[in-house]
């Protein structure tokens, strides 16, 4: 079976995966969109995306250009000092980073109008 690779490129995709403290889900989605619109805007990064599962595990799906582009985006210093303390704040639990490699690609963007979540200006 041939991989069809032709459309995608040499980005690095991860997922992260947070169980949260009762009660912090808002604090932490605002913290988690304050910080990756300031990863893509300023360091680089090719966004993310947040899910809910159905386990209350909450999961991140993030691109970046290359693992080298990711490993220089996050060494500077923080984007937002408080959003992060607050995305830590509201998290009891983190799982291990699972890194994913790119085989084939043909998830289209979220409409930017009328999508409850999205990153808006």
């Amino acid at each position: 079976m041939d991989l069809v690779m032709d459309n995608v490129g040499t980005a690095f995709c991860a997922i992260y995966r947070w169980r949260l403290h009762p009660g912090s889900e808002d604090s932490f989605v605002q913290a988690w969109s304050r910080i990756t619109k300031l990863l893509l805007d300023e360091r680089g990064s090719l966004g993310s995306r947040l899910h809910r599962g159905p386990d209350d595990i909450w999961y991140s799906y993030t691109q970046w250009p290359s693992a080298a582009a990711k490993a220089e985006g996050l060494s500077r210093p923080s984007v937002d000092p408080e959003a992060w303390g607050q995305m830590r704040a509201a998290i009891a639990e983190s799982l291990p980073e699972l890194i994913l490699e790119p085989v084939a690609d043909f998830l289209a963007p979220i409409p930017q109008d009328g999508y409850p979540g999205t990153l808006t200006n």
